[in-house]
């Protein structure tokens, strides 16, 4: 975390640089264009508002470069449309004009100009103040105390003399030096609001885009996967079984008339294994969307969960909400997911599973001190947990070094 006295110093030093480069751009920017538009009739404004706005775009780099440190977290880069292969040089030459960020970088290089004037005599203004009047004592002796020299205190009726003067611009000096970091951050933080708008914000909307469009190809993905798997499990459990109880049933039939005795231990058989099959259909099931998980929510089937799993699990849930049915369906796949791969895989003695909700998020650890050697690569188990979290804007974090232990943290957003 940024400590205040830096964090002060990255803002002085932004709002005043900022303040000589807004002049710069608009003093380059503003001319150009308007040249540049002026006479495009004539075909020489085209390159003239090529090299206007790819002087506006070294403008835009300097502050995308600045934005960061001052929003406290990475900003998104445009992607530049490039001019296709083999185009010759007048095509290439008007690259820049056919470029939708380049305008917006024109846009911001004119338009900050005002704004930065106001953030640059605000922070002049708000530093002159406080060190005029915090450092008075060491300079206010040598100002002469004459009937024509009239310090404001006196104006304002509180006396007059070096004490009086002294306490007074000190009081000043102290009431604007609390308040500078406040009111630096404001301005820095407009300032830097209409830099991300205009120099990130087409791009962080593609980014989102492509976030999106990952998030439903993983959704996609993976209740693909799950089908597959399920359709498997099925397939080489209840299915195998309801095909051997139909061959029993048809063979106590045969065996009614000539050994009833027979037909009974038949029928005996059967019905223990339509009873396993039941067993087996009930965990396909649960692994879905058990009827404990959307009648009373993530706690009782988290508790669920633990209560079947074959190693012991220590449970820790500390929220009682319910949220949407993809939040729960969620957090309750992965925790299946998750406790289903530590009682196979991780050799572990004990488990432990904690639920809680911090901010719009709810954040749902697994850990145990098994044998370790989980990740999310592609082919593995827990590659299908993190697909799953991508499509609802979750994500999955794995540490789990050779030798364990292990703990997974998925977060879902809940808000």
């Amino acid at each position: 975390m940024t400590s205040p006295f830096k964090r002060l110093g990255t803002d002085t030093r932004y709002l005043l640089l900022g303040f000589p480069l807004a002049v710069l751009s608009f003093c380059l920017l503003l001319p150009g264009l308007v040249a540049g538009i002026g006479t495009a009739v004539v075909w020489l404004g085209l390159p003239i508002l090529a090299v206007t706005l790819l002087a506006a775009r070294g403008f835009a780099n300097v502050e995308r470069g600045w934005l960061p440190e001052i929003l406290g977290r990475p900003v998104a880069l445009p992607r530049r449309k490039r001019a296709p292969e083999g185009a010759g040089r007048t095509r290439r030459l008007i690259q820049p004009l056919l470029d939708g960020q380049s305008w917006l970088d024109l846009l911001h290089g004119i338009v900050v100009f005002p704004v930065a004037a106001i953030t640059f005599v605000l922070t002049v203004a708000w530093w002159g103040v406080t060190l005029t009047g915090l450092l008075y004592p060491l300079y206010g002796w040598i100002i002469p105390q004459s009937h024509d020299n009239v310090q404001l205190p006196e104006l304002l009726g509180l006396g007059r003399g070096y004490t009086v003067d002294a306490l007074f611009y000190v009081a000043v000096g102290a009431v604007f030096g609390l308040t500078l970091p406040l009111v630096l951050r404001g301005a820095a933080l407009v300032q830097a609001g209409l830099g991300r708008a205009l120099l990130t914000g087409v791009a962080e909307l593609r980014e989102r885009i492509d976030d999106l469009t990952e998030g439903r190809a993983a959704a996609v993905s993976a209740e693909a996967d799950a089908l597959r798997r399920l359709e498997r499990d099925i397939h080489d459990g209840p299915q195998q079984r309801l095909v051997h109880l139909a061959m029993e049933l048809s063979r106590a039939q045969r065996q009614m008339r000539k050994d009833p005795q027979a037909a009974q231990a038949t029928i005996a058989e059967a019905i223990t294994a339509t009873r396993d099959t039941l067993d087996e259909l009930r965990a396909l099931s649960r692994g879905i969307a058990p009827p404990i998980l959307s009648d009373r929510g993530l706690a009782p089937a988290l508790a669920a969960l633990a209560g079947r799993c074959t190693v012991p699990v220590e449970l820790d849930v500390q929220t009682a909400e319910r949220y949407t049915a993809v939040v729960e369906n969620t957090v309750y796949y992965v925790a299946a997911e998750s406790l289903t791969n530590v009682a196979k895989h991780s050799r572990a003695e004990l488990c432990t599973l904690s639920l809680v909700r911090l901010g719009d998020t709810l954040v749902l650890s697994i850990g145990d001190d098994g044998v370790g050697g989980a990740h999310v690569a592609k082919g593995h188990g827990l590659s299908g947990l993190a697909d799953r979290l991508r499509a609802v804007d979750g994500e999955l974090a794995v540490q789990s070094p050779v030798g364990g232990p292990t703990l997974i943290v998925a977060e879902v957003p809940c808000g």
